[in-house]
């Protein structure tokens, strides 16, 4: 592909991310914001691809579509379907996230010209990153892996410990 296309495709995930990352900010029903977030998850996910991180964009599709997003979109609905509440929010201080969000852009766009290309040279392009990590992950980093799946095992046992030591404590009263 030539750099024309690639650049016109790159726009076009970068206009679709922050599109419905302003509407996930801006919306007032909580279910479209969470189905918005869909969007920002797969734009952000098709960036990290132009920066040939795969593996990255992989995990940004498996780790927030596959399981935050699907956890948030449950969430919402059943406390909807238990509680019948309205859904709604307020879209509180309009002026300063404006002012926020235009110093941000205005940094970003200074960085973007001041850093010059944003394309991936070739040499990065080469070689899988995926291959690499594997090989990392399971040779030189093996003993923090392991102890950080020990640490996440340990949080998940206590949590739900604490989950049912509240059930079996309100039982009682």
């Amino acid at each position: 592909m030539n750099q024309l296309t690639l650049a016109i495709i790159f726009y076009v995930f970068a206009a679709l991310t922050v599109l419905s990352a302003a509407f996930v900010v801006f919306s007032k029903n909580i279910i479209y914001s969470a189905f918005s977030l869909l969007f920002t998850f797969f734009g952000v996910a098709a960036l990290y691809v132009f920066l040939s991180a795969d593996f990255i964009a992989v995990t940004q599709v498996v780790v927030y579509v596959g399981g935050i997003l699907v956890l948030l979109l449950f969430g919402v609905m059943f406390t909807n379907t238990i509680m019948q509440a309205e859904l709604k929010t307020d879209v509180l201080h309009v002026v300063p996230g404006t002012l926020l969000l235009i110093l941000m852009i205005a940094g970003m766009l200074y960085t973007f010209y001041t850093t010059g290309d944003w394309m991936p040279g070739e040499a990065q392009l080469q070689g899988s990153v995926v291959q690499r990590i594997g090989f990392e992950t399971m040779s030189h980093f093996m003993l923090p892996f392991e102890m950080a799946s020990i640490v996440l095992l340990v949080a998940l046992l206590g949590a739900a410990f604490l989950a049912r030591f509240d059930k079996a404590h309100k039982n009682e009263h």
